[in-house]
């Protein structure tokens, strides 16, 4: 297959190290990874195996140690600062395990952020992020400050936010981690109902093997480097036992 065009993320023996001499330790190994456009990609494996600090490169957020990592053709490395954050506020929606919620703001104008990053109007931006958190199951808490939410509850105002703008690339790092599997099931609905998107796709870092039929292509990665990719279609996908697979929280 020809991914020049279909290729969301393209990762090609993309390395990164933390610390220097003796003390140095790489995370990123030459990893080959792509992600395509209108697909749902698992991230799985055991906890330390560099998932997070890939998709934490994919984004821009690191910068890598070596090789090279592509996103919608174009190499973000080489952005100056500002530049590579318009990209990202433009491109991507993040949801990580940390919320990093507005405690001054309540669940709507949380979820409104990048929509008010952008110039979108106060009004229209927060009805657009309520819209968002309906689907989720949040139309009582739409008010709520956050440290008047659950932890689920925050982490789908952090879902809400990162899918309000559109993105074309989602990245998230265990969304359904504090999710009752109910709701999980409803929070993977929706990143797949992104991720059919022709021109989005959407990346999710998880250990719930319970959501694994969701996905049409899962990167199985072990000591730093992807061993194996399945693509299947939705509802087919084996799920592979690990070692220190967590259940889903309450």
């Amino acid at each position: 297959m020809d991914t020049t065009t279909t290729a969301a993320v393209r990762a090609r023996e993309l390395r990164k190290d933390f610390g220097e001499g003796p003390t140095r330790i790489e995370v990123l190994r030459g990893v080959d990874f792509e992600a395509l456009l209108g697909q749902l990609t698992f991230l799985v494996g055991p906890s330390g195996c560099g998932k997070t600090t890939l998709i934490s490169v994919i984004a821009g957020l690191l910068d890598s140690s070596g090789g090279e990592v592509r996103l919608f053709d174009q190499n973000i490395e080489r952005f100056s600062a500002t530049e590579r954050i318009l990209f990202r506020r433009k491109n991507l929606g993040f949801v990580y395990q940390q919320y990093n919620l507005l405690p001054a703001l309540t669940a709507a104008e949380n979820a409104a952020v990048p929509l008010l990053a952008a110039g979108v109007r106060r009004r229209a931006a927060v009805d657009l992020a309520k819209s968002v958190l309906l689907k989720l199951g949040m139309g009582n808490r739409l008010d709520t400050l956050p440290s008047k939410l659950s932890g689920g509850e925050q982490q789908r105002v952090a879902l809400a936010r990162a899918l309000v703008h559109e993105p074309r690339l989602i990245l998230c790092d265990e969304p359904t981690a504090a999710l009752d599997h109910a709701t999980g099931e409803s929070v993977m609905e929706l990143l797949a109902e992104n991720a059919v998107h022709p021109d989005r796709a959407v990346i999710v870092v998880t250990h719930d093997t319970r959501v694994f039929h969701h996905a049409d292509a899962i990167a199985h990665m072990d000591d730093g480097r992807i061993v194996k990719t399945e693509s299947r279609h939705r509802n087919e996908i084996e799920i592979p036992e690990f070692e220190d697979a967590i259940p889903m929280l309450a």
